[in-house]
């Protein structure tokens, strides 16, 4: 009997420790959690990201500050409203959106105590992970909720180039937006949507190439992409299969000029593999607006390289 009393205090003081921690986390998090409201009725939540310039800056998704709804048709405001978890409120700059990716950063001037969060590597999260989001669903300001990772980052959609990290967290309207943080209280993911009863987040790395990448806009190739793996038999297979990057649709820009295709697949930038669409970004903010990129693609079982990006070829088109 005294061990069946033990083992239930025990279990009752690890239970306790769980508690004591994702409460301290979810509050200091709460520091760095702004609401965002549009003005046309939409609202969401954003977080504080660290940044160098004269103003702080904050990331949320694109289709938060869209006054149209969800999509790329969405008409953008130029300043949008910024609420802290005090009640303090303030206006906000859109620097930048993309609506494939579902994000938007923004840039506040003035604003005094802003927190900004610290980004974890989405890439180390594993299976049954603790997670918890943040944000102020139905209007509840600074709402937590606690859950586990169901699955690593699913390959891209149709609709655009998003690997999500996949959770059991509840998100309501007013999450979007808002941070998903690890044990450790450190964002490797941005809340983005609701499947069923999954919760969707954008991963912390493929958020920190995009914040990083070239000032004036993302460099961007004009197309969209889905991560396949090729089979043993294709060129420079290896077991297992041979990673890369399925060209789905050539848009208008420097993709198209250089030739690229619908059916082409990135299988490399400047010598690395491309895993994920997260190595592309990467690729592109370590070449930024002047250096060129050499992609390897693979058309027709034929390789071949091709440059793109550097100075006077609109890379960000």
């Amino acid at each position: 009997m005294a061990g069946k009393v033990e083992d239930v205090d025990a279990t009752a003081g690890f239970a306790a420790g769980i508690s004591s921690e994702v409460s301290r986390l979810a509050e200091r998090a709460r520091r760095s959690v702004v609401q965002v409201e549009n003005g046309a009725g939409g609202a969401g939540a954003g977080v504080v990201w660290p940044g160098e310039g004269p103003g702080d800056l904050v990331l949320t998704n694109a289709h938060v500050v869209s006054t149209s709804g969800r999509g790329a048709s969405g008409r953008e405001p130029r300043e949008v409203r910024l609420t802290r978890h005090d009640g303090r409120g303030f206006r906000a700059g859109v620097l930048r959106s993309d609506a494939a990716l579902d994000l938007a950063l923004l840039e506040v001037r003035g604003a005094q105590g802003l927190v900004p969060a610290t980004p974890g590597d989405s890439g180390t999260l594993r299976v049954g992970e603790l997670v918890i989001a943040v944000g102020h669903p139905w209007g509840r300001p600074g709402a937590a909720t606690l859950g586990i990772v169901s699955g690593r980052p699913v390959r891209s959609l149709p609709e655009g180039p998003v690997e999500f990290i996949r959770s059991d967290v509840s998100l309501a309207p007013g999450n979007s937006g808002g941070p998903l943080l690890d044990s450790r209280g450190m964002v490797v993911g941005i809340n983005a949507m609701v499947f069923g009863a999954t919760a969707l987040s954008i991963p912390s790395n493929l958020v920190r190439d995009w914040v990083a990448s070239s000032p004036d806009g993302r460099a961007r190739l004009g197309v969209g992409l889905r991560a396949v793996r090729l089979t043993d038999s294709a060129p420079g297979a290896v077991p297992g299969g041979v990673p890369g990057l399925l060209v789905t649709k050539v848009y208008s820009g420097s993709a198209r000029r250089r030739g690229l295709r619908i059916g082409d697949v990135l299988l490399a930038a400047d010598g690395a593999r491309l895993e994920g669409v997260g190595d592309l970004f990467a690729a592109l903010a370590r070449g930024g607006p002047s250096q060129p990129v050499k992609f390897s693609v693979l058309r027709a079982g034929e390789v071949f390289e091709v440059e793109i990006g550097g100075a006077g070829s609109e890379s960000a088109a």
